[in-house]
């Protein structure tokens, strides 16, 4: 697994943020960066949107991952700054929970990454992730 720390991720998150206002939208307010098992740094901006097409930052890592031909993350983070200027760790949505997970099976032992000196695998976060028994 690569050595990149929450420190680290963190930072490169924060890098990327770039808050815009479109009319009452803003985009770009909340930035992910991700790492792979090859060591690859990837990161996005979310995309909000009045119709629900927009998405999450996380999305938009896995996206560039995704493009570049890597499935497998190690880490992952997403920050967001609020009006007062304070720096927030936010855990994944649960949308982006199954995301991560269904680009590679791999991907439930993600570590996601929940503040400076705290993280979790995404198994703990996604408990029931398998398909259920058949009752019969």
């Amino acid at each position: 697994m690569t050595t990149v720390s929450n420190d680290e991720l963190i930072g490169s998150a924060e890098a990327v943020l770039n808050p815009h206002t479109v009319g009452d939208r803003l985009f770009g307010n909340v930035g992910a960066t991700l790492v792979t098992e090859a060591g690859t740094l990837y990161s996005g901006v979310c995309v909000d949107t009045g119709s629900g097409t927009g998405f999450c930052a996380e999305h938009a890592a896995i996206a560039a991952m995704v493009t570049a031909g890597e499935y497998r993350i190690a880490r992952i983070v997403a920050v967001w700054r609020s009006d007062e200027g304070v720096l927030h760790v936010l855990p994944p949505c649960g949308r982006c929970r199954e995301f991560i997970r269904q680009i590679d099976p791999a991907n439930i032992d993600t570590d996601v990454v929940l503040g400076r000196r705290t993280s979790t695998r995404l198994r703990e976060l996604l408990p029931f992730h398998g398909w259920p028994d058949p009752l019969d």
